[in-house]
C-alpha cells in the first residue's frame, strides 16, 4: 500500500516535471529574449548624430538599426547588443567608438524595438544578422570591420565574423554556449530542450581575424570562467582582457574599459 502510494506521487511529480519542461520549451523565447517595443514614430534622442534604417529581413520583416556616422572614420563598429531592452537604452554606447573615430552600426534584433517579426529560431536570427550585415558592409572595406558582440550578441557576433573576412572580433562578457549558461542558472531544466544552442566556442574557434575579449571577474551573470574557456580556442595574438572588480552590466560605462578599449581599436 505504501509502495502504491510513493508510486503515485512519483508518477505525478514526473508528470509535473514534463509538463513544466513541455512549458519552458513552448515560451523560452520569452525567457532568454527582453524586448522593449518601440513605436514606428518614436524618436530617438542621441547626442551623436545618426541616420535610421530599415532593412529587410527574408520573410519581409523590417529591422531597424541606427548608423552612427563621423568624419574620415578608420571604420566600422557592428555592434550587436544584449537581450534586454531597445535601441532606446543601448543608443548611447556607439558614443565609445565615435570618440576613437568609428563608424556604428546598431540595431534591434527582430521584435525589439521598431523591428517587426517575432523571433522562432537560432538560424532566423543568423539569417537576419548576416542580411543585415550585408546591408551596411558595402559602405566600408570588410578589413576596417569590427564586429562587436555584448553578452546575447556575443554567440551571434563570432558565428558572424566566422563567415565574412572582417578585421577585428571583439566580445564582451561573452557565454561559452547558452546552453551551458542554462545549465548554470537553471540546473533543473534538460539543455536539449533548448532551440537557441547560441555556442560560442564553436565559432570562435574558426575566427581567422584577431579576437578581444573583455569581461569582468565580478560578474554574476555570465561567469567570468567562460571567457577563461574560451581561451583554448584562441590564435596567437587573441586577447582576454581581465576587467577588475566589473560585474555583468555598464561595462561600456567604465573608465577602464574605455581606456583598454582605446588601446584595442
Amino acid at each position: 500500500m505504501l509502495m502504491n502510494f510513493f508510486l503515485t506521487i512519483a508518477a505525478i511529480l514526473t508528470g509535473l516535471y514534463i509538463l513544466g519542461c513541455a512549458v519552458v520549451y513552448l515560451i523560452q523565447e520569452r525567457l532568454i529574449f527582453k524586448p522593449q517595443k518601440l513605436s514606428l514614430n518614436h524618436h530617438f534622442n542621441f547626442k551623436n548624430e545618426y541616420k535610421e534604417m530599415f532593412i529587410e529581413a527574408a520573410d519581409g520583416s523590417k529591422i531597424n538599426g541606427l548608423l552612427f556616422n563621423v568624419k574620415e572614420p578608420i571604420g566600422l563598429v557592428f555592434y550587436m547588443h544584449g537581450n534586454i531592452g531597445s535601441l532606446n537604452s543601448w543608443g548611447e554606447v556607439p558614443a565609445n567608438y565615435i570618440n576613437l573615430g568609428y563608424d556604428v552600426f546598431i540595431y534591434d534584433y527582430r521584435s525589439y524595438g521598431k523591428s517587426e517579426g517575432k523571433i522562432r529560431s537560432q538560424k532566423q536570427l543568423f539569417d537576419d544578422n548576416q542580411r543585415v550585415y550585408d546591408s551596411i558592409k558595402t559602405q566600408y572595406a570588410e578589413k576596417d570591420i569590427v564586429i562587436l558582440g555584448h553578452s546575447l550578441g556575443t554567440a551571434m557576433a563570432a558565428k558572424l565574423a566566422v563567415d565574412n573576412p572582417v578585421g577585428k572580433l571583439i566580445l564582451i562578457t561573452p557565454y561559452y554556449s547558452m546552453s551551458g549558461l542554462v545549465k548554470r542558472l537553471h540546473p533543473y531544466l534538460p539543455v536539449f530542450i533548448l532551440k537557441y544552442k547560441l555556442a560560442t566556442w564553436k565559432y570562435l574557434k574558426n575566427c581567422k581575424m584577431p579576437v578581444v575579449i573583455f569581461h569582468g571577474d565580478k560578474d554574476d551573470l555570465v561567469d567570468y570562467n567562460d571567457s577563461l574557456k574560451l581561451q583554448k580556442f584562441f590564435k596567437t595574438g587573441d586577447k582576454l582582457i581581465t576587467m577588475k572588480g566589473q560585474g555583468h552590466y555598464r561595462i561600456n560605462d567604465s573608465q577602464d574599459y574605455r581606456a583598454k578599449l582605446s588601446r584595442e581599436l
